[in-house]
C-alpha cells in the first residue's frame, strides 16, 4: 500500500491513521514499525505524528545519539509504552540487545518505532510492519507500507 503526502502535517495525520489501524489488528508481541528512507525523507516527522496520536506530551526528536527513548502512552488502553529507536549509529544489531531490545519487542503492551530499521532487519519480529519513505519533490513524500 502506498500513500503520498504533501506536507509534514499530512505525514503526521497519516501516522495517526496507520497506528489506529495497526493497533486494531495487532496480535502477539509488541507492535513494531520499521521505518526506512534516506535522511530527511520524513521518518521522524511520521514518528512525531504517531506519538501525538498516542498522547505522548514530550517533544519527539530522533534519538540518534542515545539510540532509544521511552515514553508512556496515554490514549491507547491496550498499550502502555512507546519506544522510539534510531539505528543510524548502530554498527552491529547486538548493540541493541544491551538495551533489552528482545524483551521490548516481545511485550504486547509496547509500540516500537525504529528508524533505519534495515540495519537490524534480522533482529526484528516476523510481524514487523515496514514503512519505506521516499522524497517525491520539495514537500511531497511517498510512504509504502508492507508486512515482513
Amino acid at each position: 500500500m502506498e500513500f503520498i503526502t504533501d506536507s509534514a502535517k499530512q505525514t503526521q495525520k497519516l501516522a495517526a491513521k496507520i497506528i489506529e489501524e495497526a493497533a486494531a489488528k495487532k496480535t502477539g508481541g509488541a507492535l513494531v514499525l520499521a521505518l526506512q528512507g534516506e535522511l530527511g525523507a520524513g521518518k521522524t516527522t511520521f514518528v512525531q505524528g504517531l506519538a501525538k496520536a498516542l498522547g505522548v506530551k514530550e517533544r519527539i526528536l530522533s534519538p540518534t545519539f542515545v539510540i532509544m527513548k521511552h515514553f508512556n502512552i496515554l490514549t491507547f488502553k491496550r498499550f502502555s509504552n512507546f519506544y522510539h529507536i534510531d539505528c543510524y549509529r548502530i554498527e552491529n544489531p547486538r548493540e541493541l540487545m544491551e538495551l533489552r531490545f528482545t524483551k521490548i519487542v516481545a511485550d504486547p503492551k509496547n509500540i516500537v518505532t525504529i528508524e533505519w530499521a534495515e540495519k537490524i532487519k534480522k533482529s526484528l519480529p516476523e510481524k514487523t510492519i515496514w514503512l519505506k519513505f521516499e522524497h517525491r519533490g520539495e514537500d511531497e513524500r511517498s510512504i509504502k507500507i508492507s508486512n515482513g
